[in-house]
């Protein structure tokens, strides 16, 4: 079997896929308040057999990690059916959702039972009002709900991500950590980064991971446990409570980038095969799908597009190549 190994020798084993860049809240760092839906064409957007016939080409060149996302992917209706088609596939040992959770709470036990194996919810406060506030409108009980759905269902384990944002939510560190003691839930504290206008206009809120992680030691003492990463932790830094089975992560994009260890590429929703969270690198893979190119052939394309990944993003260096999408567009 052939194997997606990039120009630095890095093993592309993780594909983010975004079914849609539509979402039911407005996160500040993620997109400006009115969206980011240039055209409400339903064309524009992959379909299920376009989705599966790609994350199958994927599979066949050594991807075994596949995570959906959007936008908010529970928004999509067909959702459910893209879980079950890759949880068909035998070269998928890990298929993950991320989710703001509002309306997981219904569809956790059908995900689990199509193949789905884990979440990540995206938590940025505890408080019902400041919640709203982050979310432009989003319902703390709804997104509780669901977490609590998912861990009934089995979607284990349940990670909690927080993007850290000074003078807003910065006061939650230490509670969000009791959270997921409380809850045995894993939690990810995350930088801000500056992706597209909505990302770079709270950059002035940008708390570093040192700061976090000093909040925290701070908050449990010697119960902060460093772990070795695992093949399922991305780019966090992560660390044990005590004797439980509750983690923290940290990701610093900004402050400190894993750049080195990236073994991933993004597929939009609109069929763009990003090949770097903060570079403009990017291949279409959409329309030569439906120009009729052949599994060969989209294999090939694939090939060809990994030989064209960057060796690592400039987030402290330049912005300009990153200002003019959102990270909705790109599935985070």
């Amino acid at each position: 079997m052939a194997e997606l190994i990039d120009p630095f020798n890095r093993r592309i084993e993780y594909l983010r896929v975004s079914v849609t860049d539509k979402c039911n809240y407005r996160c500040g760092y993620c997109m400006p308040p009115q969206g980011v839906h240039p055209d409400g064409r339903h064309t524009e957007y992959l379909d299920a057999d376009e989705i599966e016939r790609i994350v199958r080409a994927f599979a066949e060149l050594g991807v075994k990690k596949i995570r959906l996302t959007g936008g908010e992917p529970l928004v999509r209706k067909d959702l459910p059916d893209i879980v079950r088609r890759i949880g068909a596939m035998d070269e998928i040992i890990d298929l993950a959702l991320s989710t703001n959770a509002h309306h997981l709470a219904r569809h956790a036990e059908t995900l689990k039972a199509y193949g789905l194996q884990r979440i990540n919810v995206s938590l940025d406060s505890l408080k019902p009002e400041r919640f709203e506030a982050i979310t432009r409108g989003g319902d703390l009980n709804k997104v509780l709900a669901g977490i609590e759905a998912a861990q009934q269902a089995g979607l284990n384990p349940v990670k909690i991500n927080i993007v850290v944002m000074k003078g807003t939510n910065d006061d939650e560190i230490e509670a969000m950590v009791d959270f997921a003691r409380e809850q045995g839930v894993q939690v990810r504290f995350i930088e801000t980064m500056p992706i597209g206008q909505a990302g770079i206009g709270v950059m002035d809120q940008h708390y570093p991971m040192e700061k976090i992680l000093a909040r925290v030691r701070a908050h449990v003492g010697d119960e902060l446990v460093p772990l070795t990463s695992r093949s399922h932790d991305g780019p966090a830094r992560n660390f044990r409570l005590g004797n439980s089975d509750t983690t923290i992560g940290v990701i610093s994009a900004v402050s400190q980038h894993f750049c080195e260890t990236c073994n991933r590429v993004r597929l939009t929703a609109r069929g763009v095969l990003a090949l770097c969270l903060g570079q403009e690198d990017s291949v279409n893979l959409r329309d030569p799908l439906r120009d009729g190119i052949s599994d060969d052939e989209l294999r090939q394309l694939i090939i060809d597009a990994i030989a064209k990944k960057p060796e690592r993003h400039f987030f402290n260096e330049n912005v300009h190549n990153i200002q003019f999408r959102e990270m909705v567009n790109l599935g985070g």
